[in-house]
């Protein structure tokens, strides 16, 4: 299964690791390693979107198609909107948003993402989704929650404890409920191109500056996103100098 596309947003800038995705992890800077997890599905399409100089330089160095993008943006999905008007990618084409901080992310949750929507033509995006299995999560404003109907759409994605089993958290909140699985949201997302089209256009709303979560944005505006469910979260991504350490650890024992 190789219909699809697949675009890897770097900024340069993180308040916490300033040139994140040059930061060299087992001989590679982090970016070539996250572009190698995209070459092994098979893609013919795969972009590497920056608005830095620097990032581009790496990019072509190893020889990845770089899109460079305005550095207006204010998040991953504008980017790849820019990309796909760029490029000229069909309105059907789905995209995949592989982000630049994950090198160790498995090419089953690539694939997984992509037939998300290339499966259910009535969605404008696709994300992944894992249950929780501690009571500390679950009500971790940290931690993004979602809600799925019975055919795996999400119906809300939420910082607060959803769904709120209103009997049970009366009496305690050391246990999440047991009348059904409660949900983390993963970052991993799918689009298809017609849906980025309509997403330039959409003014931000109510709901998702209050969570602070962009992909209410889809919701507000009646956009169906289709949510894969795994057993667990994939690898470590790179948030911290403590994330570089451990990722790097895991990539050498991979070879």
């Amino acid at each position: 299964m190789a219909d699809y596309k697949i675009v890897i947003p770097a900024r340069y800038g993180s308040s916490r690791l300033p040139g994140k995705p040059l930061i060299m992890l087992a001989g590679k800077p982090m970016i070539q390693h996250v572009y190698e997890r995209a070459l092994a599905t098979g893609v013919q399409d795969i972009v590497i979107a920056t608005d830095d100089e620097r990032i581009r330089d790496a990019a072509l160095a190893f020889g990845a198609d770089v899109v460079m993008t305005s550095p207006d943006h204010e998040n991953g999905t504008e980017r790849i909107a820019e990309v796909a008007q760029i490029k000229g990618w069909d309105a059907e084409a789905v995209i995949v948003n592989l982000q630049g901080d994950e090198p160790l992310i498995p090419q089953s949750l690539i694939e997984m993402t992509a037939a998300s929507l290339l499966e259910n033509p009535q969605a404008g995006m696709s994300s992944v989704c894992t249950p929780l299995k501690h009571a500390a999560d679950a009500f971790d404003p940290n931690v993004v929650k979602v809600v799925l109907d019975r055919a795996h759409f999400a119906m809300y994605f939420s910082r607060a404890s959803i769904p709120w089993d209103r009997d049970a958290y009366k009496i305690s909140t050391e246990q999440m409920t047991g009348k059904m699985p409660v949900y983390r949201h993963i970052g991993m997302y799918g689009y298809r191109v017609s849906f980025l089209q309509q997403y330039t256009r959409m003014e931000p709303c109510a709901l998702e500056a209050t969570e602070s979560l962009e992909q209410l944005r889809a919701l507000w505006y009646g956009v169906k996103i289709h949510m894969s469910v795994i057993d667990q979260a994939p690898g470590h991504g790179v948030d911290t100098q403590d994330d570089v350490v451990r990722v790097e650890e895991l990539l050498l024992g991979l070879n």
